[in-house]
């Protein structure tokens, strides 16, 4: 299974194909923004989803070139109304900073919506509330320049914080989103997300091994977006990468999963 390049958009739309302003509500649109790895590649970006739903707009973690790929969908950063973390490796939350701190000020120059205005829900386990707040006391600088030279909205800068465990996570018209505990080996906590709307359902793996738990959680759903790992050569045989390809899931094994949720 080949990453997608990091100059193509893959956007997965469910639901019926009608010009029906009804129909087209009542779908979920799903956007690789980003399915690469730590290393620092051309031709893809870090890992980040970017799913559509109603009228909400949800983003699922933020690695390199989070901010950029958001441009390229034509997605604005004051049009995001949650952002959710699966696990604090460094390569799925190293984007986030630019998510913010670039969204938050090219807001100005984007069209008569103007800059983000409200804070931005962030949803993740447990640590997310300090990882949210030692961002910002690194950052107070340009927060602080930024809100009295530049004139941008301080409430735009800010965030309104919430860590989970296992369970329905986010409701928001008609939109609900369900954490699910993960096997990441020894990264702890690590989440996957099932998001459903209007009959419609999508399950996001994140990083994991082969899960019983996320198996569960993606039996007969519409969509299931799973990670797969592997190595060849020299790589294969080097200690350090077996031990990283041992938090992760084999394509034999991602097979096996697939063929037991039967993803519709």
């Amino acid at each position: 299974m080949q990453p997608m390049t990091a100059t193509l958009l893959v956007i997965c739309g469910i639901g019926l194909a009608s010009a029906d302003q009804a129909t087209a509500q009542a779908s979920i649109d799903v956007t690789l923004l980003g399915t690469g790895t730590p290393v620092p590649a051309l031709d893809r970006f870090g890992p980040s989803t970017l799913v559509q739903a109603g009228d909400q707009t949800l983003v699922f973690d933020a690695g390199r070139g989070v901010m950029q790929r958001l441009a390229q969908a034509g997605v604005r950063y004051a049009e995001i109304d949650a952002l959710f973390l699966t696990h604090f490796h460094s390569d799925h939350i190293v984007g986030l900073p630019d998510l913010w701190l670039t969204g938050w000020l090219t807001g100005l120059a984007v069209g008569p919506a103007g800059p983000r205005t409200r804070p931005l829900t962030v949803i993740g386990p447990r640590g997310t509330a300090d990882l949210m707040r030692y961002l910002t006391l690194a950052y107070a600088f340009d927060l602080d320049i930024r809100t009295r030279a530049d004139h941008l909205p301080r409430e735009g800068s800010r965030f309104d914080v919430v860590e989970i465990d296992e369970g329905t996570v986010y409701e928001q018209h008609g939109v609900k989103v369900r954490a699910f505990a993960v096997k990441h080996g020894d990264i702890a906590p690590a989440l996957g997300y099932r998001i459903e709307y209007a009959g419609r359902s999508v399950v996001l793996s994140g990083d994991t091994q082969y899960s019983e738990r996320l198996l569960t959680a993606a039996r007969g759903v519409d969509l299931l977006i799973h990670e797969v790992a592997g190595a060849a050569g020299a790589a294969a045989a080097n200690p350090a990468v077996q031990s990283i390809l041992g938090h992760h899931t084999t394509a034999d094994r991602a097979a096996a999963l697939f063929a037991e949720a039967r993803p519709k």
